[in-house]
């Protein structure tokens, strides 16, 4: 289990996030800044990348942005891959790169989809997140996300449902991602 460490980074996740979002077609920036608005993480069962899906939102939208936090640069990164890097507090330079383009964040989002992967909280240490919800399905999935999210009910069998924070401020649910084949 991924220990949570109570420190600063600089940049943090949303300074990077400001800069990196801009440039990924899929993104519709509103008005304001953006904030955190929900999200959970994932488990590197090797124990060496940071997996964390965060949820973002402006006044307009709210992103899903699947990320990896790194020790070293991915060997291999598609360009656009990496959001940049910061300097934590305990660990030191971290690598954030964009998890739909990381192939730990991938193995263990298929898992997910599988029923394998266990969601933890975001923000605690060793705690399972029990709102994301998962109908898993058999087999190899291919992981595909939605990147700007749509508020909806429980899902559907190859599907993961997970609570945000929408733009005017309610508590809603949304398809995360889904299994392709």
């Amino acid at each position: 289990m991924a220990t949570i460490h109570q420190t600063t980074m600089s940049p943090g996740k949303l300074e990077l996030l400001a800069d990196w979002l801009p440039k990924q077609d899929w993104f519709r920036p509103g008005h304001g800044e953006l904030v955190r608005a929900g999200g959970f993480r994932l488990d590197d069962p090797a124990g060496e990348v940071g997996i964390e899906l965060m949820v973002v939102a402006d006044d307009r939208s709210a992103y899903l942005v699947p990320m990896a936090y790194r020790g070293a640069p991915l060997d291999g990164a598609p360009e656009g891959a990496l959001i940049g890097t910061t300097e934590h507090g305990v660990l030191g330079t971290r690598w954030f790169y964009d998890g739909a383009q990381d192939p730990v964040v991938l193995e263990q989002l298929a898992a997910l989809l599988r029923g394998e992967a266990v969601p933890q909280m975001q923000s605690v240490s060793d705690a399972v997140d029990g709102t994301v919800a998962v109908a898993p399905v058999d087999g190899e999935p291919t992981v595909v996300l939605r990147r700007e999210l749509e508020p909806g009910g429980e899902p559907a069998p190859g599907e993961v449902v997970a609570g945000y924070t929408a733009p005017d401020g309610s508590a809603v649910r949304a398809v995360f991602l889904t299994a392709g084949r």
